[in-house]
């Protein structure tokens, strides 16, 4: 994978940095570009600010061809992901305390996750291609959600190494599934691909980042900063854990449409797949991942909270947004 196209002045500065030779001094300054503390005047566009973020943690992970490796842990690098992170994390915990109760410490995290749940009541893209949607709509969506299914779990890997023993068995018991259960062929994003390709579409890792959407850009910003930050470890399971209770129906839903548009059986069956999987996961991670975790560490559970509302929340403003373009087309 290249670089993408740049979105804006920020993007361009970070670009013009990244394609050169990663300094050797950790002193090295950022372009005035890259750091708005120098220019107050430059506040990045939310868009290029969200791509740009996106970048630097695709450093994390395959990085990009065009890109000295390098560059994944230099000093400057981190400070400007430091800044657009705490400028996210400060936007979903404003969101979370607007749209949520304050978290009772005596709360069950069972019951708190699953009654975040029950209480969303966000529009549905999967019930929409399943029901009326167009090939044209079932076709952007999918490009849409390469970004994140093309790297299926991985952010969430990031996040085993900083669990204790009980919580950290039984996600590495889903990420075993999610990883094909050791079959290269079987794992859930090479599934993905090649559900990609069947349906016409370019199933090269990161190609469609071009015309991700904010609300995607941030769905893949927001699960990536979780799992990159140990501090946030109870986010990032929180968001596991309503990632996995919330698709088993929704995938189902969307086989049926694609079925129904004539979008290659492969794309279907990845959906078929996690029919039957996220039924089975969703146990694991309220109980075996979450509910261990808060017992182990119960100052945790207001983030675990946070996180599983994230999830749905973006999900949400991802629908809205998605169903106001087709009906504006």
């Amino acid at each position: 994978m290249l670089l993408p196209p740049a979105r804006g002045p920020m993007g361009t500065a970070l670009h013009a940095l990244l394609l050169t030779a990663a300094p050797t001094s950790p002193d090295a300054a950022l372009p005035a570009g890259l750091a708005p503390d120098l220019d107050p005047t430059a506040a990045p566009d939310p868009e290029d600010a969200a791509q740009c973020l996106w970048v630097l943690h695709e450093l994390h992970y395959r990085g990009f061809a065009d890109v000295d490796d390098a560059w994944e842990w230099a000093p400057q690098l981190m400070t400007l992901r430091q800044g657009l992170e705490h400028d996210l994390e400060q936007r979903l915990r404003e969101r979370f305390a607007a749209g949520w109760e304050p978290v009772d410490p005596a709360d069950d995290v069972t019951a708190l996750v699953q009654r975040i749940i029950e209480t969303d009541d966000a529009p549905s893209l999967a019930r929409h291609l399943q029901r009326r949607g167009t090939r044209e709509q079932a076709l952007a969506l999918l490009r849409q959600r390469s970004l994140y299914h093309l790297k299926e779990a991985d952010p969430t890997s990031w996040v085993v190494p900083r669990l204790t023993a009980r919580p950290k068995a039984a996600l590495a018991e889903v990420q075993f599934d999610e990883y094909g259960g050791g079959d290269p062929g079987r794992l859930h994003h090479r599934l993905f691909e090649q559900g990609m390709a069947a349906a016409g579409l370019e199933p090269d890792y990161g190609h469609y980042v071009g015309e991700a959407t904010l609300p995607i850009l941030e769905q893949n910003n927001a699960v990536s900063m979780f799992g990159l930050q140990r501090r946030l470890r109870g986010a990032a399971v929180g968001h596991f854990a309503a990632f996995e209770a919330t698709s088993s129906v929704p995938s189902r839903q969307l086989a049926q449409g694609l079925r129904r548009l004539g979008i290659g059986e492969d794309m279907a069956g990845y959906y078929d797949e996690h029919v039957e999987a996220d039924a089975v996961h969703e146990h694991l991670a309220l109980v075996g991942v979450c509910g261990a975790l808060v017992e182990e560490e119960p100052g945790l559970l207001a983030d675990v909270a946070l996180g599983a509302w994230t999830c749905l929340d973006l999900e949400a403003r991802t629908a809205h947004d998605m169903l106001a373009r087709w009906d504006a087309a």
